[in-house]
């Protein structure tokens, strides 16, 4: 076989392996998009985008049906809006922000401060409560705790006592033990009163801590 020969003979492999490489990356597609249907995306269901696989984009805010109306932090996460890290975190929908809520834990930060539970964590029966408070938030060593659902039952009460002693201006660690009945909703709010012996209004402090409360929980 001449040089030319062997230079065309060549030319017609890598032609047709190119060819064939090409016919492969087609046929994958077909499979991949054609018949297996869209992967991690967003589908428009019944004018609702829902997500389908892991998509990397948040849900597009137009193009199925009309824009739904969020009213807090929560609705628009569960919509795979973007949110920012910050704390409190916010997330961000059609030009809006709604921030989540984490009860007034940083304006009473430099008077009491709790390790469990955290703002929105989910809880059960019974519930270890643990964190730190200046010692005159106590009274006698010790502080009353309720815990509310969202129909503001009152669902239990515990008294956090001090772990060193409290009569100082210092943080004094803390822990109680709290036992609680159903909610009638899963959101609740868990309040730390700061022991108030003198019974005025003036000298009335709490933290407020938002709740998820499980539908487990049970007080035996």
């Amino acid at each position: 076989m001449s040089i030319n020969g062997i230079i065309n003979y060549r030319k017609r492999i890598i032609l047709i392996s190119a060819v064939s490489f090409l016919i492969i990356l087609a046929i994958i597609a077909v499979v991949r998009f054609g018949l297996g249907g869209p992967e991690d995306t967003w589908l428009c269901e019944n004018g609702v985008w829902v997500k389908h696989g892991q998509p990397s984009k948040p849900a597009p805010l137009t193009g199925c049906g009309q824009l739904k109306t969020i009213a807090n932090f929560e609705e628009c996460a569960a919509l795979g809006q973007p949110i920012s890290e910050s704390y409190p975190r916010q997330c961000r929908y059609n030009g809006q922000i709604f921030t989540e809520d984490i009860g007034n834990e940083l304006l009473k930060t430099d008077l009491i401060r709790i390790s469990n539970p955290r703002p929105n964590q989910k809880i059960s029966s019974p519930l270890t409560i643990t964190g730190q408070a200046r010692g005159n938030w106590f009274f006698e060593a010790s502080f009353p705790i309720d815990l509310y659902d969202g129909n503001n039952n009152l669902l239990g009460t515990a008294i956090a006592q001090a772990q060193s002693e409290w009569m100082t201006t210092d943080f004094v660690p803390f822990t109680a033990q709290l036992k609680f009945g159903q909610p009638s909703l899963e959101k609740g709010l868990l309040i730390l009163r700061k022991d108030n012996p003198s019974g005025l209004a003036e000298n009335d402090e709490q933290l407020i801590v938002p709740v998820k409360i499980s539908n487990q929980s049970t007080t035996n």
